[in-house]
């Protein structure tokens, strides 16, 4: 009986050594797995992971209306086409036109992390600029970056994690259009919104070329919507033509400025084509959907390609249009030049 139970026991040894013999070699294997499958499996579930991603977009837009509509259209159909729509979200606000709306929605973008913003209009970019160092932000249906950012080597570029495109129609352009339109016309008002530097910009900008050309210009300016009456009244009480730049702040109380512009025969030359659609009888248009398609071009290649924000130029919308406002011009008893097209209703 003792003899058997010892070979059982050395039977079991051996059983016990072969097994701890396996395990050793298995390891062994898998030790000399050969680093390069291990970091090409590791490259290909990274590629998988980033061909999966769903990119967060804030957009920031700072009143309705049809201009920056269009714009914030244009953007995300670009964006969708680029990424896929699968791969894209949008977080959409508006501020209804108040800058302290603008500055809590882009705070709110940033504590949720989103990958971009889209600020459309100067204020929400602005209020991005001031909220985020890190998280890439694009402008559009911003008229001066260097004015809206207090920039005063302009270069081109923003330089930081800013940049986007720009909603200016040349502004010698527009002089010329005045005076090609009204050539009998001495005095011109320039009505805008005191609180958009964009617009005060473009005054300063087009108010030099006017004189130039000999006309008196004389500056009304409202403060918010509240007085936009009664600065069109004055306005148009004193002026043979009034212009109006891309003002957000005005695109958003054309009727207001029609009940009185209209009535006095007093014409308005705008500096986009939603104001002149609401009260003008002509500007020089761009397409506000494809400033934004070409912002959304942009967004898809610093998102999807990696490019370097801080490196890409301020983008121009790529044609100008003269527009008449046929309904208007018919009203104020005008025949548009050769060259001017009708706005579309």
């Amino acid at each position: 009986m003792k003899k058997a139970l010892s070979l059982a026991m050395a039977a079991a040894m051996t059983m016990s050594l072969a097994a701890c013999g396996s395990t050793a070699s298995s390891t062994a294997a898998a030790d000399s797995t050969p680093a390069s499958s291990t970091a090409e499996s590791k490259e290909t579930s990274t590629a998988e992971s980033t061909d999966d991603k769903v990119y967060t977009v804030g957009i920031c837009q700072l009143v309705q209306h049809d201009a920056l509509d269009a714009a914030t259209q244009g953007f995300k159909d670009a964006l969708t086409e680029k990424l896929g729509e699968g791969n894209v979200k949008f977080d959409e606000q508006n501020a209804s036109g108040d800058s302290a709306n603008c500055t809590t929605i882009v705070s709110g973008f940033v504590s949720t992390g989103v990958d971009l913003i889209l600020a459309n209009a100067t204020a929400p970019l602005q209020a991005a600029a001031q909220a985020t160092a890190d998280i890439p932000v694009l402008g559009t249906s911003v008229t001066d970056y260097a004015t809206a950012l207090d920039i005063s080597d302009w270069t081109g570029t923003v330089g930081n994690n800013i940049s986007g495109t720009s909603d200016l129609a040349p502004l010698d352009q527009q002089a010329a259009m005045i005076q090609e339109m009204f050539p009998n016309a001495k005095t011109v008002g320039l009505l805008y919104c005191s609180a958009e530097p964009n617009s005060v910009y473009q005054c300063d900008v087009i108010e030099g070329y006017l004189t130039e050309m000999g006309l008196e210009t004389t500056r009304y300016a409202f403060t918010d919507t509240n007085d936009v009456t009664s600065v069109t009244q004055a306005a148009a009480a004193a002026s043979d033509v009034i212009y109006i730049p891309t003002d957000n702040t005005a695109a958003s109380n054309t009727e207001a400025i029609a009940n009185v512009v209209i009535p006095e025969k007093v014409p308005v030359v705008a500096g986009e084509e939603g104001i002149c659609k609401g009260c003008g009888v002509a500007a020089l248009s761009i397409s506000y959907y494809d400033l934004g398609y070409k912002t959304g071009e942009m967004a898809a290649e610093i998102l999807a390609d990696g490019a370097d924000v801080s490196t890409m130029p301020v983008a121009f919308a790529p044609n100008v249009t003269k527009k008449y406002n046929a309904a208007n011009c018919e009203a104020l008893g005008i025949t548009p030049p050769d060259g001017y097209e009708a706005i579309a209703d």
